[in-house]
């Protein structure tokens, strides 16, 4: 693993665009980023903007983080590992499960070094506010991951304290299977919005890394995350995310996004594809992995339910987000 301070640029402003913004007829914005699409042999199929450049793919790293967690020991299955490697939305069910992870390795929240969060489902943060609900680390996206961190640190001796220092046993251990996976050296070393240190790595290392997951050898820390992220998806994300329909309805799909509009899925065949939004907008998100999953052979209902993005004026629909490739 290599790490940098330096800032790296990938030049969005010659990315193509991705999507257009549409009302009533009339083009009104657009989104610009970098696409890539492998074939089942891992060879590129199709390529837009720079997909080499180093991103940060912000939690579509997850994966990696949770292959490191078993690595390093720490033995977990289904619900959990999923959670494991969740953006979870804070629906009751995550953040029940976050609460009795704690318990069974002997943690509590106040041990969780995520910031005080709100749910990051919207429908989910309103309910919890009405409820009286406040700010908290275990309401955050993240806390699953977390208590996975601190459990393993815990197994060995770890600790606990600088779990999150990039230069802890552990963060050293996410950086050798994100290289490993990807194909390629981390490009620089940063701080995810969780707190935990984030490694770049291109758009086509990142699709690369997926493709690994879902052709790791049963049994691998690889297959065993793809394994337990595919059967349980709302566990990965939410009952109303894109992540979890793709995964229910793409039979052997490992699908995960990331903040700043980062997406990762690959097929069970070794199809794969990434991509990001220049921007970050998260709006343009559904369109473009929606054209991408018909460019990498999805034919399926979800795949429209996924692109669907309208623009309401007056409470009416009266345009859209559309992918432009």
């Amino acid at each position: 693993m290599t790490s940098s301070t330096a800032p790296f640029s990938s030049s969005p402003s010659v990315h193509p665009v991705l999507a257009e913004v549409v009302r009533s007829g009339f083009a009104e914005g657009s989104h610009r980023g970098s696409l890539v699409v492998l074939a089942a042999d891992g060879s590129v199929e199709f390529a837009l903007g720079d997909p080499a450049a180093p991103v940060f793919p912000r939690s579509s790293n997850k994966p990696m983080q949770a292959a490191a967690i078993l690595r390093a020991g720490l033995d977990l299955s289904g619900e959990r590992l999923a959670l494991a490697a969740a953006s979870h939305s804070g629906e009751p069910f995550h953040l029940d499960l976050v609460r009795t992870m704690l318990a069974e390795h002997g943690l509590d929240a106040d041990d969780l070094q995520t910031p005080p969060d709100l749910p990051l489902d919207p429908v989910e943060a309103e309910a919890y506010l009405a409820a009286g609900g406040v700010r908290e680390p275990i309401t955050m996206n993240c806390s699953g991951k977390h208590t996975a961190m601190l459990a393993v640190c815990l197994r060995n001796g770890w600790d606990t304290a600088t779990y999150l220092d990039p230069s802890h046993p552990l963060q050293r251990l996410v950086g050798e299977v994100v290289a490993e996976a990807a194909g390629e050296p981390v490009a620089a070393i940063g701080t995810d919005g969780c707190g935990a240190p984030l490694m770049a790595i291109g758009l086509v290392g990142l699709a690369r890394a997926f493709r690994a997951f879902v052709l790791a050898e049963p049994g691998t820390a690889e297959r065993r995350v793809a394994d337990a992220m595919r059967a349980h998806p709302e566990y990965v994300a939410g009952t109303r995310r894109p992540d979890t329909w793709l995964m229910r309805e793409v039979p052997g799909a490992l699908s995960k996004m990331g903040a700043e509009a980062v997406q990762a899925v690959a097929l069970p065949d070794g199809r794969a594809l990434a991509f990001k939004i220049d921007d970050g907008s998260t709006r343009a998100l559904g369109p473009v992995l929606a054209r991408s999953l018909e460019l990498l052979g999805v034919d399926a209902p979800v795949v429209s339910r996924i692109g669907r993005a309208p623009l309401l004026g007056g409470a009416v629909e009266v345009g859209g987000i559309r992918a432009a490739f």
